[in-house]
């Protein structure tokens, strides 16, 4: 592991030689077809960007020729949701933001509730336990 060095060393090259490739037969079958009349700018042959091209172009002539419909559709997905948000806003809204103002809202308590809140400096009531085991119980109603 050597960190620097003085002489520039080049990156694993690939030599790449195609096993079928003959330029002079290209040459030829490119002369071949000019002097027959088809074109010389070959079709056969892949150009980068070629089918990325076709692709785009298939897509607008079919957008074209579709014409609005894929546009009324659009608009009528749009307006179907904005009438349901808004009357999400208008009947459902506000009745979760009145549960929210009920919870913070201290005189909207049950009077259960407010009647006796815990006071932790008032005296503790102790109540005797007098019942032992095997001791019948009685109970006993106050009128």
């Amino acid at each position: 592991m050597s960190f620097f060095s003085p002489y520039k060393r080049h990156a694993n090259k690939f030599n790449y030689k195609p096993r079928y490739y003959d330029p002079e037969r290209e040459a030829r079958e490119r002369r071949r077809a000019e002097l027959r009349g088809e074109r010389s700018d070959d079709d056969g042959e892949y150009t980068p960007g070629k089918y990325i091209r076709t692709r785009k172009a298939a897509r607008e002539a079919r957008r074209a020729e579709k014409g609005e419909g894929t546009s009324r559709m659009r608009m009528w997905v749009l307006g179907v949701g904005v009438i349901l948000l808004a009357l999400f806003i208008y009947l459902i809204l506000p009745r979760v933001m009145s549960v929210f103002e009920m919870a913070q809202d201290p005189s909207s308590r049950t009077p259960q509730e407010s009647a006796e809140e815990f006071n932790p400096y008032a005296p503790i009531v102790v109540v005797p336990n007098d019942y032992e085991e095997g001791d019948d119980i009685e109970i006993i109603e106050e009128e």
